[in-house]
């Protein structure tokens, strides 16, 4: 059995106090712990009461590690305890502050992953699965992922997508219909959304280029693939070749073949 002698506030923190057992310094406690425990000059403490106050203490000390975590942002419970376990924390001792932090509405994963699903979905334009993946890796419940990415409509998936696509087609100026309605695809599976949404969205984007359009495409990358082939080719050989990979590159034929008459005109003049 050990008395509490003296009591002492923390001159760099006034919500903890220092607690003296036989006039020897034992352990320093918050103050809910102080009021929970009924800590006072006096009181007499046996080795199991002493036990419990400094699990509490360990508690709140977690606890109060958490709302630091979380005052920045929103975390996950998974993100609020791997930041716990680098900090020290036991498995046991986690599990109580947790439990704290859910009692006190610090903790809500389904309130997180609605909030991860509208900042994903608005700043990156991400796609279902991209987002799912997003939670994975915060520890959400594939329960839960699946029930919160039920809110993200089809018809708003394809119009978010769209948005994605459009932007794309205004930057990638001097590329053919076929050229961009690959790109479209590969950013949109990159972005996390379906067959079924990108199939939707390229049938239904206006790709279509006209006549001048058309000469000033192959004019940049007629040049290339003509200067390519023309190294080490001529005549029927690099016409065929010429024409093979323009038409590859999504270019109409009848595009393609004045483009290599032209080219073999000036090779003649």
């Amino acid at each position: 059995m050990k008395k509490i002698t003296k009591i002492t506030r923390q001159k760099n923190n006034e919500q903890r106090y220092n607690i003296f057992l036989d006039e020897q310094y034992a352990f320093a406690v918050d103050e809910a712990v102080l009021v929970q425990f009924e800590l006072k000059k006096g009181k007499v403490l046996d080795e199991f009461e002493i036990g419990d106050i400094t699990y509490e203490e360990e508690i709140r000390k977690a606890f109060n590690k958490a709302l630091q975590f979380l005052g920045f942002q929103m975390r996950s419970e998974h993100e609020v305890k791997e930041k716990l376990l680098a900090q020290g924390f036991g498995e046991a001792v986690i599990l109580e502050a947790i439990q704290k932090l859910y009692h006190y509405k610090f903790l809500d994963d389904a309130a997180y992953s609605k909030a991860l699903l509208e900042t994903k979905k608005k700043t990156q334009k991400k796609g279902p699965r991209a987002i799912a993946q997003d939670m994975h890796k915060k520890g959400i419940d594939k329960e839960l992922q699946q029930q919160v990415l039920q809110q993200y409509s089809e018809q708003e998936q394809i119009d978010v997508a769209m948005q994605l696509a459009e932007k794309l087609v205004r930057s990638e100026t001097k590329k053919t219909p076929m050229q961009l309605k690959q790109k479209i695809q590969d950013l949109l599976l990159r972005k996390g959304y379906s067959f079924a949404i990108i199939t939707s969205v390229v049938e239904n984007i206006k790709l279509e280029r006209q006549d001048d359009d058309w000469d000033a495409l192959i004019a940049v990358q007629g040049d290339k693939v003509w200067r390519k082939y023309a190294a080490k080719y001529e005549g029927y050989d690099l016409r065929m070749r010429t024409k093979q990979a323009l038409y590859q590159k999504g270019f109409p034929s009848e595009v393609i073949d004045a483009f290599i008459e032209q080219k073999e005109y000036e090779e003649h003049e």
